[in-house]
């Protein structure tokens, strides 16, 4: 991987593309298409807000050649969100999702916006746990968490309805502890 990978806020120029990520069954992939939801979802999440106390969205983008740079001055690449799961009474812990654009997987941007998406709610949360979670048959996610550095907790049986079926899910998670905040260049 070549390109810089970096988090930033959603702006209104990547909503074509986001919308695209979940509506289009090829570039929301046979892991990430559940079905058409209504094109205008994004922009009223956009128009709300993708940020707030209970979760949000970044866009990953990537420096790109001149004609492939959008008006944001980069070249989308796909999204990671979060929001809270609740674990006790007064507890809770963030749960990440991840979503590339068909034309950018398997270049290594997975692993690394997940990376920094951990980076980045270690750094402006007090959480202390990130969980995430992927089809048992995901193996390149499943390997892109690893690389993350999360750990593998589990399997969760049927626990995901897709594409007419109930499916296990792996159970990933890395804890505060995990990960060295005070490393230079995290690009968040």
């Amino acid at each position: 991987m070549s390109e810089v990978i970096r988090l930033r806020p959603v702006v209104e120029s990547d909503l074509p593309l986001l919308e695209r990520l979940y509506e289009d069954p090829v570039d929301a992939s046979e892991f990430g298409f559940y079905g058409y939801s209504g094109t205008g979802r994004m922009r009223k999440r956009f128009d709300e807000g993708f940020i707030n106390d209970n979760g949000g969205k970044l866009a990953i983008v990537r420096d790109g050649a001149p004609d492939e740079v959008g008006e944001s001055g980069d070249v989308y690449v796909g999204d990671v969100g979060w929001h809270r799961m609740v674990t006790g009474p007064k507890s809770f812990s963030w749960n990440i999702g991840i979503g590339l654009l068909a034309r950018e997987r398997g270049k290594g941007y997975g692993t690394r916006a997940q990376r920094l998406m951990v980076e980045y709610l270690f750094l402006h949360t007090q959480v202390n746990r990130i969980e995430a979670g992927t089809e048992i048959a995901n193996i390149a996610e499943q390997r892109s968490l690893e690389k993350a550095g999360f750990t593998r907790e589990g399997v969760l049986r049927g626990s995901c309805f897709r594409g007419g079926a109930w499916r296990d899910m792996v159970s990933y998670s890395i804890l505060r502890a995990d990960v060295d905040l005070g490393a230079p260049g995290r690009g968040v």
